[in-house]
């Protein structure tokens, strides 16, 4: 049997004040050593919080106090703070990112040595696409706990994005996400809106039709008009819940056998093996 890796995903709440940011991303992650994580994931939009709108009317109208989040630098002093308190830990976490004039909504994975990976959201909701450019592909890396793959959010609405990581070996897939639920006709009770429901169903599927181990952070709370769900979880290759916080702030902490759980999930119908690409016409050559 391979050794075990513990995982965790968080749900909580961040806004534009990088003080108070860190201070509890201290306080997470001397909390998921405590409990033995190797790899802890945070929401997207961690540094600096997300957008508090994302109507027809765009960042214009909302009110300052939820302008715009901070646009960092992948390379700068943020992350490298980041990267300091994770130190033998993998840790990702969202931020807004800035290359030159052009902002992304953009995660990271850092340890104590610094950047392992960068993922700049390609799939972007609504009016996203007032405050951010789009990222432009999937790509997984190597790290201490295994070869990673990365997403925000609405990514993981499209299953290519999952399929293209887990094809590029990825063995977990860790997606950062700030789901709101519905705006309209929405539920008291965030455990019967759609939206929830719409995000649990996306992460069991991802995770169950790559046959991958599937870690989902979100923020939790709200911003601006945007009232999140939670629902952070971590999720088996098949298709199992094996920790989640409800919708309820908090962290999902499961200890998974990542080769062996694969294997085992792959071994008599294998998803990524028995792929018939001649047979998919236009979505392959697209």
């Amino acid at each position: 049997m391979t050794d075990a890796t513990t995982v965790a995903a968080v749900a909580a709440p961040f806004g534009r004040d990088l003080g108070a940011t860190f201070a509890r991303v201290e306080q997470l992650i001397a909390d998921a050593r405590a409990r033995g994580v190797q790899l802890l994931a945070l929401p997207e939009a961690t540094l600096g919080g997300y957008l508090a709108d994302l109507g027809e009317h765009g960042v214009d109208q909302v009110l300052p106090e939820h302008a715009l989040p901070p646009a960092l630098d992948v390379d700068g002093p943020e992350v490298a703070r980041l990267a300091r308190l994770a130190g033998d830990m993998v840790v990702t976490a969202g931020l807004c990112e800035a290359d030159g004039g052009v902002r992304y909504n953009t995660a990271v994975a850092v340890t104590g040595d610094g950047v392992l990976g960068v993922h700049r959201k390609v799939h972007q909701p609504l009016g996203e696409g007032n405050s951010y450019a789009a990222g432009d592909g999937f790509r997984a890396f190597d790290s201490p706990v295994g070869r990673i793959g990365m997403m925000i959010c609405y990514d993981k609405a499209f299953p290519e994005a999952a399929r293209t990581l887990a094809m590029d070996g990825a063995e977990i897939v860790v997606c950062m996400s700030a789901w709101p639920g519905s705006r309209t006709g929405a539920a008291a009770d965030l455990a019967e809106d759609r939206w929830t429901r719409r995000f649990d169903l996306f992460d069991q599927a991802r995770a169950l039709e790559n046959q991958i181990v599937w870690v989902s952070a979100n923020q939790s709370g709200r911003f601006g008009e945007l009232r999140f769900v939670c629902s952070a979880k971590v999720v088996g290759p098949g298709g199992d819940v094996l920790a989640t916080t409800g919708v309820q702030p908090g962290t999902a902490v499961a200890t998974v056998h990542v080769r062996d759980a694969l294997d085992g999930a792959r071994r008599a119908m294998g998803h990524l093996r028995d792929r018939r690409p001649d047979a998919y016409g236009a979505l392959v050559g697209a």
